[in-house]
């Protein structure tokens, strides 16, 4: 018996090819420049200091810094704002500050006294990534409601006041004994880390105000 295979066309067709625009390519980069930070700041070792080693990684951080500017005005610009950028901008941002705030913390940052040099404790890495886990969840349930959940303003300066005191850490630690190691600056290094904690936390106000309506359902329809 023959088989008859059908004429109808088939209604497949292939994925179209993935382009990356010019602002995405600059966000790939900046996950690449993270990589080569972590790189940077994962081997030192504050019993045996080698600074040079924070001095490549500061200026790894600011380019990345730069970059995540760079790409947000082109896309604005341009109108190149697309659903990749959406999720992957923000994803590096986090990797990067982060991964930063938890080397920062770690055990590579405690001198031959016992002492952190940093300044940064574990429990400020907490509330940094709790915030970040609060908002996401947050967003993603409002989103998938229909609701409109973008960043504010207060996210903005939240995450511009981490990324200085990232910088602000590394150049005072890698320069103990020059001109960053004086009083002003390690006594404003103190600062600036509860600052941050300080901003990280009322960050999360606007977006909990937010979706205040969300949060006080008694029930919910499961899918």
């Amino acid at each position: 018996m023959n088989v008859e295979c059908p004429t109808q066309a088939s209604s497949f067709h292939p994925p179209a090819r993935l382009r990356i625009n010019l602002p995405n390519q600059i966000t790939i980069l900046r996950l690449i420049l993270s990589v080569a930070f972590f790189c940077c700041i994962a081997p030192f070792d504050a019993r045996h200091p080698r600074l040079w080693l924070l001095d490549v990684a500061f200026v790894l951080f600011v380019v990345a810094g730069l970059s995540d500017i760079l790409d947000g005005y082109l896309a604005r610009k341009w109108k190149q704002i697309t659903s990749f950028g959406r999720v992957i901008d923000p994803f590096v941002d986090k990797i990067l500050v982060i991964g930063a705030y938890i080397f920062l913390a770690g055990d590579g940052f405690v001198n031959r006294q016992g002492v952190k040099v940093s300044d940064v404790s574990a429990w400020m890495v907490v509330i940094i990534l709790g915030r970040e886990l609060l908002v996401t969840s947050l967003r993603g349930v409002s989103e998938a409601a229909g609701q409109s959940f973008g960043a504010t303003v207060y996210g903005k300066a939240k995450m511009a006041l981490q990324s200085i005191t990232v910088g602000w850490v590394l150049v005072t630690v890698a320069h103990p004994d020059g001109f960053f190691g004086q009083a002003p600056f390690t006594v404003g290094r103190v600062i600036m880390i509860y600052l941050t904690i300080g901003a990280t936390l009322l960050s999360m106000i606007p977006y909990v105000w937010n979706a205040r309506g969300m949060l006080s359902q008694t029930s919910a329809s499961l899918p």
